[in-house]
């Protein structure tokens, strides 16, 4: 499985994905924001965390200008893989590939711990290596994770089955306690929180690997 993890300036995690994804056993290269295509074969596209270009503006919404995401947003339309973590995430809902928005902690303070999580879905590549309802433990580190959606947005989602994850303690103000969602078809999926940093013993804790290597699995199955 070919992965594509996008860096921009300012992007902090792009290294922490592909190391993850990595160790999953797919094959990765880093592509600048400036480059209009992405490699041949590509099957997923990680878009990371970090604070690109300052988070000027809005979190997420100079990047999703950037030259490669015309590319990301293709390969999104013609059923490609996408993943989208923490400013990933943000980015995501900038370029209209999921709903929603992310803005500012209600605590209005930024947030870096380890927090539990709920599956609510094992009903697709990203969630397959888990069981729906288990409890896992993956860190955050945010400024503006508060994920926003009107009322009808999350009955629609929740009636879809693309709310892939929740906070077991909502920790900045999320609608319906949403922690990561899923696109309509079920290949793009943005959370705030990082699996990357919980899939190493040395960083104390292994609850994010299952979220890769249930991808490359799935991927390979295909």
């Amino acid at each position: 499985m070919k992965a594509a993890v996008l860096v921009f300036p300012g992007s902090n995690c792009d290294r922490d994905l592909a190391v993850a994804l990595r160790a999953a056993g797919a094959s990765v290269s880093m592509v600048w924001h400036k480059e209009t295509a992405l490699p041949e074969g590509t099957d997923l596209v990680a878009v990371p965390g970090g604070f690109s270009f300052g988070d000027y503006l809005r979190c997420g919404a100079i990047a999703a200008n950037s030259p490669v995401c015309a590319a990301l947003k293709t390969h999104a339309e013609r059923g490609g893989f996408v993943l989208g973590v923490c400013n990933g995430f943000q980015v995501l809902t900038e370029t209209g590939l999921l709903p929603g928005a992310l803005i500012r902690n209600s605590g209005l303070r930024y947030i870096c711990r380890t927090v539990p999580l709920q599956v609510e879905t094992a009903a697709s590549a990203f969630t397959s290596g888990y069981d729906a309802g288990v409890r896992i433990d993956v860190p955050i580190a945010h400024h503006d994770g508060n994920y926003v959606l009107d009322a009808d947005g999350v009955a629609r989602l929740r009636d879809a089955d693309r709310v892939a994850f929740t906070y077991v303690d909502n920790p900045n103000g999320s609608v319906a306690d949403i922690a990561g969602v899923l696109s309509g078809n079920r290949r793009v999926l943005g959370m705030m929180p990082h699996p990357e940093r919980a899939a190493d013993p040395a960083l104390g804790g292994m609850d994010g690997a299952p979220l890769f290597t249930g991808l490359i699995d799935a991927l390979a199955d295909a």
